[in-house]
């Protein structure tokens, strides 16, 4: 079975696993870029030695994820609300329920929006006091809900940002299965118009769910499904250059023989990751340039992940890339046990997670 344009994908006997793997997996990779984010690579040689950033032990006190895991837990929240609405047969408006998810989400980071944005009466994920915490939300993702307008491909907010706001929230839509691919990309790229208005952006979003769905729905090797969704960049109307070349380089430096790219060397190459299109490559790489030597999905994991956080760039975001994407491959096999014990607030990750399993597969 392949993920391909037309072809409505039904969810694999390993759903299960594959969905949690998907959104652990970014909350891990989250909470370990999260320790060296604003860090230069000489900053954290200086914290944690020669070796570099290479355990979530290595956290002074206990380890946080950061809004990327917020947002992403808030993306499935906006989906659960469409699938609620679904299940007792009422049609919702896929992309204002995430409006209003993401105002909730604004709302607890003590940001005030316009008084004329619609307000939702508060959900279960919203008294998750865990959630209220600020961990340094992106600009634009702030500025653009604050207006209280819906933006639209057509009515875009926050006209010139890219930010990878967009990307690193993004990993959900590609999960949600008996969609075409082609509705998972524009799912995905109308969510990001919400916040970001600049074409990579809303196509970086697009790619990265396509990414995410060829993995879980598609069954697609992970070489195999991250060329599909350089290929789905590619056949986009005016695609953006700057994500068509940062796609590509992914690919063809994760081809090589040679030792992975790594900390400066990394960042010169595909970006540092700020914006959409370098944190969707710098994560992707990371994933492709680790799988020779890996010789488990664990040993695969803590491989890509260090790789991802460490050099001068947006490193949770990357990293947190890195881990949707790991743990859509491999499901929670990916997943360090050591990790998941150090994780912040696992249980509500997990339920849900099992909300949108049960409401999609009905169990």
């Amino acid at each position: 079975m392949t993920t391909v344009a037309g072809t409505v994908n039904t969810p694999p006997a390993d759903f299960a696993t594959r969905v949690q793997g998907t959104l652990m997996g970014g909350a891990l990779g989250d909470a370990f870029g999260y320790l060296v984010e604003f860090d230069s690579l000489a900053d954290i040689a200086a914290k944690y030695g020669p070796a570099l950033l290479v355990d979530l032990s290595q956290a002074v006190g206990a380890a946080h994820f950061s809004d990327d895991t917020q947002m992403t837990l808030y993306t499935l929240d906006g989906l659960l609300d469409v699938l609620e609405w679904a299940n007792n047969g009422v049609s919702a408006d896929i992309n204002a329920c995430q409006w209003l998810a993401y105002l909730r989400w604004l709302k607890t980071q003590d940001f005030a929006a316009a008084e004329h944005a619609p307000a939702q009466s508060a959900r279960w994920i919203d008294h998750q006091s865990v959630l209220h915490h600020q961990r340094h939300p992106g600009n634009a993702c702030m500025t653009g809900l604050a207006t209280g307008e819906m933006g639209t491909v057509f009515r875009p907010v926050n006209l010139d940002s890219k930010g990878c706001g967009t990307v690193m929230r993004s990993a959900p839509y590609g999960l949600l299965p008996n969609i075409e691919a082609e509705t998972i990309y524009k799912i995905s790229s109308d969510a990001a118009s919400l916040t970001h208005g600049h074409p990579a952006a809303r196509q970086s979003s697009g790619a990265f769910s396509w990414l995410i769905h060829a993995l879980v729905m598609g069954g697609l090797g992970l070489q195999e499904a991250a060329a599909s969704a350089r290929d789905r960049a590619v056949a986009e109307p005016a695609a953006d250059p700057e994500l068509l070349a940062r796609l590509e380089a992914a690919l063809r430096l994760s081809a090589n023989d040679a030792d992975p790219l790594n900390g400066d060397a990394l960042t010169d190459a595909l970006g540092l990751g700020w914006v959409a299109e370098e944190a969707l490559a710098v994560g992707m790489y990371c994933v492709l340039a680790t799988a020779r030597g890996a010789v488990s999905p664990v040993d695969h994991f803590l491989a890509a992940i260090r790789l991802a956080a460490n050099h001068g760039g947006d490193s949770d975001s990357t990293a947190s890339v890195a881990g949707n994407i790991l743990g859509a491959f491999y499901g929670e096999a990916a997943l360090p046990p050591s990790w998941l014990t150090m994780a912040e607030a696992p249980a509500l990750i997990r339920h849900l997670g099992a909300e949108f399993i049960k409401l999609t597969t009905g169990h």
